[in-house]
C-alpha cells in the first residue's frame, strides 16, 4: 500500500492532487496548473475580441474574474483536461454515448475522475485492483470489482459529475508491484476531517495541561524540575552520610562502650544489676534443704508395703543405695554424683542433702555464691567456692 502515490488535501489544491494521483507521481504543481489557467483565459479573451471589443458582452467578460482558476487553488475541468492532453489522455463524460461501455462494465476501464462543486478526486485501477485516491482520505481505499459499480452510482446520487479517462497512463512502480502482489487492506482509511476533530480536543486539553481522560499531563519542564530536585536531595543525603561517618569514626570508642553497656542491660542478667539479700537467701536455702531431707528419709508407700509384707523392719532397707546380705555389715555405695563431682549437672537431691548440713562451716561469700548459682538453674558446678573445696557433712558417724 505504501507504493501507491497518494497526496493529502492541502488548501483547495484538490485538482493538483487529483492529477498526480491519476498519473501516480508529482507531475503537476499549482504553478503549472495556474499557467495552464492563464493560457486558457487568454485564449477565451482572444476569441471574444474577434467581435466588437466595445460590445457590452466583451466589456462584461473582461470585468468578470477567471473561470478557470482562483486564488484559493481551484482549477476548472478545462485546466485538468488541458493538463491531461500533455500525456495524451482524454476525458469523457460518464453519461455520454462514448462512455456507454463504462456504464455497463466499469471494471474494464482504467480510471475515473469525479467532481462535486469545487472538489476533485480520482478512482484508478492499479495492478488488478481498484482504489479510491480521494485526497480527503488519510490513504488509498481499496475497492472491489463488485463494489465499483455501486460506488460510482452512489457518487452520482451525491451530486458528483463523473468522467471516464481514456488513453495510456504512464508506467509506475505501484502498478508493477500490485500486478505481482495484490493488496489486502484490513483497516480502511478515515476522512481527514474526522481525524482533525479527534485531535482538536486532545490538543486543546494538552494546552491546559490535561488529557482527554481528565488527568493532568506532565510537561518536559515538570520532568526537568523533578530531576533537579531529586539530584539536589541525593547530594544532601550524601553530605549527611559523610558527616555521620566522620562522627562515628571520631566517637568510635565511646560508641562501642555505649553499645556494650546497652547490650548488657538488655540481657537482664540478675547477677549484674540486682542486689541479693544474704539472710533471705540463707533462709530459702535452709528451707530447700529441709524439704529435700524429708523426701529422702521418708520411705515411699511401695517400700512400706514391701517391708510390712516380708516382716522386715530394718532401717538400712530404706536407704536407696544399700544392699543387705546375711552376716555382712550395711555398706553405702557412692552415688554417681559423688564419684564424678566434676561432671556438669552433678548436683542431685542426695548431694544437696549432704552438702552444708551445718551453716557454720560455710563462709558468707560461699553462701552468697551458692545461692546465686542455684537461682540461675543449678547448672554450674559447686565443687569449689572461692578456691576452697567443700566436703559433705556426715552426721552421727554415718
Amino acid at each position: 500500500m505504501d507504493a501507491i502515490f497518494h497526496e493529502r488535501q492541502e488548501g483547495s489544491l484538490c485538482a493538483q492532487h487529483c492529477l498526480n494521483s491519476l498519473l501516480q507521481g508529482p507531475y503537476f504543481s499549482a504553478v503549472d496548473l495556474a499557467d495552464i489557467g492563464r493560457d486558457l483565459d487568454e485564449a477565451e479573451r482572444a476569441t471574444m475580441a474577434e467581435g466588437d471589443i466595445n460590445s457590452p458582452e466583451y466589456l462584461r467578460f473582461i470585468q468578470q474574474p477567471s473561470s478557470n482558476m482562483d486564488d484559493s487553488g481551484y482549477f476548472s475541468i478545462q485546466v485538468i483536461g488541458r493538463a491531461m492532453k500533455v500525456w495524451s489522455l482524454d476525458l469523457l463524460p460518464f453519461g455520454s454515448t462514448e462512455a456507454v461501455e463504462a456504464n455497463i462494465h466499469p471494471e474494464r476501464e482504467k480510471a475515473f475522475i469525479c467532481n462535486f462543486k469545487d472538489h476533485w478526486l480520482t478512482i484508478r485501477k492499479i495492478g488488478r485492483q481498484w482504489f479510491n485516491l480521494n485526497s480527503l482520505l488519510t490513504g488509498p481505499e481499496l475497492i472491489s470489482d463488485t463494489y465499483l459499480a455501486m460506488f460510482l452510482i452512489q457518487l452520482q446520487k451525491e451530486g458528483y459529475s463523473l468522467f471516464v479517462v481514456r488513453g495510456t497512463l504512464p508506467d509506475n512502480e505501484a502498478d508493477q508491484l500490485l500486478n505481482l502482489i495484490p493488496v489486502i487492506q484490513t483497516i480502511k482509511p478515515r476522512l481527514l476531517s474526522d481525524l482533525a476533530q479527534q485531535q482538536t480536543p486532545a490538543s486543546t486539553s494538552t494546552s491546559t495541561g490535561e488529557s482527554s481522560s481528565g488527568k493532568r499531563l506532565v510537561s518536559l519542564e515538570d520532568l526537568h524540575n523533578a530531576l533537579q530536585a531529586s539530584q539536589s536531595s541525593e547530594a544532601r543525603g550524601t553530605a549527611r552520610g559523610e558527616r555521620l561517618c566522620s562522627t562515628l569514626k571520631s566517637d568510635n570508642s565511646q560508641g562501642l562502650a555505649d553499645a556494650m553497656k546497652l547490650s548488657m542491660q538488655g540481657m537482664g542478667d540478675p547477677s549484674v544489676d540486682e542486689k541479693v539479700d544474704p539472710e533471705d537467701l540463707r533462709r530459702k536455702r535452709q528451707a530447700f534443704f529441709d524439704r529435700q531431707q524429708n523426701q529422702e528419709t521418708r520411705p515411699s508407700q511401695g517400700q512400706v508395703d514391701s517391708l510390712q509384707g516380708e516382716g522386715h523392719n530394718t532401717p538400712a532397707a530404706t536407704h536407696p543405695h544399700s544392699q543387705v546380705q546375711a552376716g555382712q555389715p550395711v555398706l553405702s555405695e557412692p552415688t554417681p554424683e559423688e564419684t564424678n563431682p566434676q561432671e556438669p549437672g552433678a548436683i542431685g537431691h542426695s548431694l544437696e542433702t549432704k552438702l552444708f548440713a551445718n551453716d557454720d562451716q560455710m563462709t558468707e561469700e560461699a553462701m552468697l555464691e551458692i545461692a546465686i548459682q542455684m537461682s540461675l538453674g543449678g547448672t554450674q558446678k559447686l565443687s569449689s567456692v572461692s578456691g576452697t573445696e567443700l566436703q559433705p557433712q556426715h552426721g552421727n558417724g554415718s
